[in-house]
């Protein structure tokens, strides 16, 4: 769960920039280079995404859906998500989370690009005697490198004090509002959220985010989109059951200014963090 060195930085978009990987955009078909797309003037959000049926993606196209009017105004021109299946479980997955037209959306069925990029290939990658789905599980269950679950997966339940939750609640209420369970909201015929029941939380109802309310989105994320819709989103290639993310932000002059890599399942980055260093 870490940000990355300025080398590490550079070592990865290298990797992209100079494999010459090429993907067809999901809207209508052009095929775009990741090096290209990175090394054209305006500031750039690429995403190397996981699997459309993935914790970690689910939760970066939700941030990307929330944030994305403040990234605009932090002067990102163009965000650009790899997710790594067929072009009709990347469609399913941005109609599920309703992702703004301007999202660009790049299936890569194989999640090379990822590799490329230098994502984590999670537990024992090269050990084709293990099942994608044990491998999945070890580190889900937080027993196997990378360590980053359990940190990610706890905070969920714990809450913090000092935290944010305006993402969460939009989440949710997108979610809500197209049916999805559970449903903890008050919203109003005009779509404000007038109450959440986590006001009512005995003694922490005060934190930024309190306990349980980000383990309730994952929840209704798990329930109403990952296994309701499992035969949809599941990736067709084995490796990227166990692939996790990252993800990067170049400036207008393509320089990078951030970068990140999921080190477990729910490990991505606080955007109010990534976007306060822009």
């Amino acid at each position: 769960m870490y940000p990355l060195s300025l080398d590490t930085i550079i070592l990865c978009l290298s990797s992209l920039l100079y494999t010459g990987i090429t993907l067809q955009r999901l809207s209508d078909g052009e095929a775009i280079d990741l090096g290209e797309a990175l090394s054209l003037s305006g500031k750039t959000m690429l995403v190397l995404g996981s699997h459309p049926a993935d914790f970690n993606l689910i939760e970066y196209a939700q941030k990307v859906r929330v944030f994305w009017p403040q990234m605009k105004g932090k002067g990102i021109e163009r965000c650009i998500i790899v997710m790594n299946g067929e072009k009709s479980s990347c469609r399913k997955l941005a109609e599920l989370l309703e992702l703004p037209d301007e999202i660009e959306i790049l299936p890569d069925p194989t999640g090379e690009s990822g590799r490329q990029f230098g994502v984590s290939r999670g537990w024992r990658p090269d050990d084709y005697r293990i099942s994608p789905i044990l491998k999945t599980t070890v580190v889900g269950l937080g027993f196997g490198p990378p360590w980053g679950t359990l940190p990610a997966v706890l905070t969920g339940y714990i809450g913090n004090p000092n935290g944010r939750r305006e993402w969460i609640e939009e989440s949710l209420k997108q979610g809500q509002l197209l049916g999805r369970w559970p449903q903890v909201l008050d919203i109003a015929d005009d779509g404000n959220i007038v109450g959440n029941k986590f006001d009512d939380f005995p003694l922490l109802s005060g934190w930024g985010r309190r306990p349980f309310e980000l383990a309730t989105l994952r929840l209704q994320n798990l329930v109403d989109i990952q296994i309701k819709h499992w035969d949809e989103l599941k990736p067709v290639d084995d490796r990227c059951l166990t692939q996790l993310g990252g993800c990067t932000i170049v400036s207008d002059d393509g320089v990078p200014i951030y970068s990140w890599l999921d080190t477990g399942l729910c490990d991505i980055p606080d955007f109010d963090k990534l976007l306060s260093e822009l």
